[in-house]
């Protein structure tokens, strides 16, 4: 068998790294289509971002703003600039009174509801926004696009209702506390500390933005919330991903499994290119120590088709990157404006379909692993499917060991978890409803999508954890001085947290442990900052 320790597909489109950036690093808005890994930056606090100084595009983004005042001056209707909004598309705005419909628009969508994203899901949105903008169709002024930045590298970010999306004729209402923001209004942080915007324009020396005629429909009217959400979750599946084959072939290493499952030559003739990279990763880590003793010819299903499950996922997200960078350099808006023409176009490029089926598609295959990983913790826990360990883990020898209940717990917590992420993949996208008037008659649900994705990938990260966890206790119960080098290595960065369960206690702050130290990227192997691309299923380095 050849020996790999990459997770990537085999066209080499996605490594399952986490990004990030160098000290310093800078995203330039104008220079090029910006990747996923740029926003997952910018959503962090790892990088900056500086609209480009490139007097050509300077000029092209003077020159679309001034279109809106040219159709306006040239009585030309414009939507939601000489028009009403939505269902009321036929109502004629007088010119005196073109002024007001900004404010109007961001005022009347203030009706968001559930908790508020995090800074990072918030900079995210607000940095997919952006890069929309920033394609120069929208109409919207160069300053207010620096403003945007100005909010991203301030670190002063709208606070955001989660809920009150159906995901077409954009994310009004919860970009509209994005653009409440910009003119001064609602609820922000800055730095992490919650103000008013008002003040916190103060506290940073700026006036608010006075939005001219588009610019608050602009700024509202687009798919950035479920994109900038779609690239938070893009990395966290990718990290989970390389986590769970980590995972799995601990828990082929501890019940004493069959290696040659992950034999690249299974791999090859059936080559999907996420469970041959998965293979590659799990042999590489189950080759970094001597053959052991192997229980059965052919392991269960939680082991012998763990790479094939989560290639599942590693093969969605190689998928999903596409639509997700398109939607992101897109312009996501309506209406849009034509340089080379001059024209407006009123149109649809709001839906945001594609995003959902991506989202859809992803939470559907972290599912799975959560539903992989619980059931080898079943096999870890039961001493007729460990080869032999203490049924749940228990440590110690009778009576004492009679009175302790290991794992048992952790087993059901998992159980809860697996439950909850697999009820979740209902996909979003078969809701569509008609809503505003039947204006709004076909829409995504695209950001309902993202966050239950995001969910989904919270909930496997925990049963992940508990895994990792049990892992561990089942090395310490075999000999660790005898486990693979891989294996010893994550072994000992847990222990280093989190000690032996050797009699009864909590273990809700050793879940919490681990899920940190992954979130981090300080799990040897698969952390921020360490390669494991580079697989093709084939042996490469």
């Amino acid at each position: 068998m050849s020996s790999s320790g990459g997770l990537s597909s085999a066209r080499g489109k996605l490594s399952l790294a986490r990004h990030e950036p160098g000290s310093g690093a800078v995203v330039r808005l104008g220079e090029g289509d910006l990747r996923i890994e740029d926003i997952v930056g910018l959503a962090r606090g790892e990088a900056t971002v500086h609209l480009s100084s490139d007097a050509a595009y300077r000029a092209r983004l003077r020159a679309n703003a001034q279109l809106v005042e040219d159709h306006q001056q040239a009585g030309r209707a414009i939507y939601g600039v000489t028009t009403g909004v939505g269902a009321s598309v036929d109502n004629h705005i007088p010119a005196a009174l073109r002024d007001q419909m900004p404010l109007n628009l961001l005022r009347f969508h203030g009706v968001g509801t559930g908790r508020l994203f995090d800074e990072a899901e918030s900079a995210a949105i607000v940095a997919s926004r952006l890069v929309s903008l920033g394609r120069g169709h929208s109409g919207v002024r160069e300053e207010l696009l620096e403003r945007m930045c100005d909010f991203i590298n301030d670190r002063l970010l709208p606070q955001i209702p989660a809920e009150g999306s159906v995901g077409a004729s954009g994310d009004l209402t919860p970009l509209s506390y994005l653009a409440a923001a910009l003119v001064g209004e609602r609820e922000v942080t800055l730095r992490g500390e919650v103000m008013s915007a008002a003040r916190a324009h103060e506290v940073t020396g700026r006036a608010p933005i006075v939005l001219r005629p588009k610019e608050s429909l602009a700024v509202m009217n687009g798919t950035s919330v479920m994109t900038g959400l779609a690239c938070l979750a893009f990395e966290r599946a990718s990290a989970l991903a390389a986590l769970a084959s980590s995972i799995s072939a601990m828990s082929s290493e501890v019940v004493h499994g069959n290696p040659e499952h992950f034999d690249d030559r299974i791999f090859a003739l059936k080559p999907h290119p996420g469970s041959r990279a998965c293979a590659g990763f799990i042999r590489g880590h189950l080759e970094s120590g001597p053959t052991k003793h192997v229980a059965r010819l052919q392991d269960r299903y939680s082991i012998r088709c763990a790479a094939h499950v989560i290639g599942v996922l590693v093969d969605a997200l190689d998928f999903a990157r596409s639509l997700i960078t398109i939607e992101l350099n897109g312009v996501s808006d309506n209406p849009i404006f034509d340089n080379e023409t001059g024209d407006v176009l009123h149109g649809g490029n709001f839906y945001g379909g594609h995003l959902c089926f991506a989202m859809d598609g992803i939470k559907t295959a972290a599912a799975s692993v959560a539903d992989l990983l619980d059931r080898q913790l079943v096999l870890l826990c039961c001493p007729e499917t460990s080869d032999g360990l203490p049924a749940n883990l228990v440590a110690g020898s009778e009576p004492e060991s009679l009175v302790q209940h290991g794992f048992k717990a952790m087993q059901i917590s998992a159980s809860a978890l697996t439950a909850e992420a697999l009820k979740l993949t209902m996909p979003a996208s078969a809701f569509s409803r008609s809503t505003e008037s039947h204006n709004q008659d076909k829409v995504s649900m695209g950001t309902i999508a993202a966050r239950d994705c995001l969910r989904v990938l919270e909930l496997t990260e925990l049963v992940a954890a508990i895994v990792l966890l049990a892992d561990c206790q089942a090395v310490d119960l075999r000999d660790p001085a005898e486990a693979r080098a891989r294996t010893r290595a994550l072994h000992e960065c847990v222990r280093a947290e989190i000690p032996m369960v050797e009699k009864d206690r909590r273990q809700d702050l050793d879940i919490q442990a681990i899920v940190s130290l992954h979130q981090a990227g300080a799990l040897p192997g698969i952390g921020r900052g360490e390669s494991l691309s580079g697989s093709t299923g084939e042996g490469s380095a």
